[in-house]
């Protein structure tokens, strides 16, 4: 049984929908990725950043399901409601899930409830504390839909959007749902970036994935979804290969192991040969020990394939980073100019890593099939092939 991406709708730092995410992906440009104190006072970070979006109103919604990060997925939603509409019609209701990852959920309404009770001795009557709770974007898409089917949240770090499409294709594959919807939310918040920041990586300026003067992260937000089903379609969830290193609490096992299974099992289930695949996005966070680390897995097992990281375009968005950088590789094997994502660093390549075919601007190939690995806190790991 196949899973097919029958639509996809996203917003991000490049774009605020699929058009122009595209268009800034192949051409290396991101008008997101600026750098700002809006989220660390006094200390300016380059973050990626959702700019210009016209939100949706939050109006009609009970209160605890009122956050930014809410408004992200419906706006993403609005993208793909007429392809999920047309496919839903006659599906019943109970056979349709919801399945989302995220890290962030509703923190930066409590932040801002936080500061209110600083400066006024109460909390505001437009915050609920159920806005922060980790299940609260998929009760929230489950409830704008109408749908009765399993409906949850993913959150395991920066691989719970990928594993949110696994999920998906698993309740598609397994006939337990006929159509889900999968993908991702995370939004920016003073949390994320001061703990980031509390164990030193946050780039000072824009990172560097793969250089020998990498530094750490940008953190970004970014909302992403996906409708699945059996329908065909012009890409599909071929496989996906999920480990756990527990090696430690967040760096990866220096001998990628973890790392290793993820990519081999996904291009097993997938039945494809390493060579079939067309281009790699790359985790590629560019702190020291997860570039080593995944720089030597990608050298061994996907010898010759054309990589990116797309951080420094997107920022990293943590848990929705999985399903934000598998839309990149659907947006590959769906363009028809047959572009790759440029990977954009300062060229100063690290003597200690493996060299890998870093996508320089402006490279055309024709892909049939590609990887996203995405590898998080814990030793958690994934990687997922799509195909055509």
């Amino acid at each position: 049984m196949t899973c097919y991406i029958n639509a996809s709708g996203a917003l991000c730092a490049l774009g605020n929908d699929i058009p122009s995410i595209r268009a800034n992906l192949f051409a290396g440009t991101s008008p997101g990725m600026f750098a700002t104190d809006e989220y660390s006072a006094g200390r300016e970070l380059v973050l990626g950043q959702v700019v210009d979006a016209d939100l949706p109103s939050l109006a009609h919604l009970p209160l605890q399901l009122r956050s930014r990060n809410n408004a992200l997925l419906l706006a993403a939603l609005a993208q793909i409601r007429p392809q999920f509409d047309a496919l839903a019609a006659g599906v019943s209701k109970q056979r349709i899930a919801v399945i989302l990852g995220t890290s962030t959920s509703g923190i930066s309404d409590g932040e801002a409830a936080i500061m209110a009770y600083d400066q006024h001795g109460a909390l505001p009557g437009s915050f609920h504390i159920s806005q922060q709770e980790l299940g609260s974007p998929a009760t929230l898409l489950a409830a704008e839909l109408g749908v009765t089917g399993p409906a949850y949240c993913i959150s395991t770090a920066c691989t719970s959007g990928a594993k949110a499409m696994a999920a998906g294709a698993r309740l598609i594959e397994h006939g337990l749902a006929d159509i889900v919807i999968a993908g991702g939310a995370d939004s920016l918040s003073h949390f994320t970036v001061a703990g980031f920041s509390a164990i030193d990586s946050v780039a000072p300026g824009l990172c560097q994935p793969s250089s020998a003067n990498r530094h750490g992260i940008n953190l970004g937000e970014a909302a992403v979804l996906f409708v699945l089903s059996r329908q065909s379609a012009a890409v599909r969830v071929a496989g996906w290969g999920e480990s756990s290193d527990a090696h430690h609490i967040s760096a990866p096992a220096p001998d990628g192991r973890g790392a290793k299974a993820a990519v081999t099992q996904a291009l097993e289930r997938a039945g494809l040969a390493a060579g079939a695949i067309g281009y790699a996005n790359l985790h590629g966070t560019a702190t020291p020990q997860n570039d080593a680390m995944e720089n030597q897995v990608v050298a061994a097992l996907l010898p010759g394939v054309p990589a990116s990281s797309t951080k420094p375009l997107t920022g990293h968005c943590l848990g929705s980073a999985g399903s934000l950088e598998a839309l990149f590789c659907w947006l590959v094997l769906t363009d028809t100019e047959h572009r790759l994502p440029p990977h954009l660093w300062d060229g100063v390549q690290d003597p200690a890593l493996p060299v890998l075919p870093l996508v320089e601007h402006g490279t055309h190939a024709k892909v049939s099939a590609a990887i996203s690995n995405s590898f998080a806190f814990g030793g958690n790991n994934i990687a997922v092939v799509l195909a055509t």
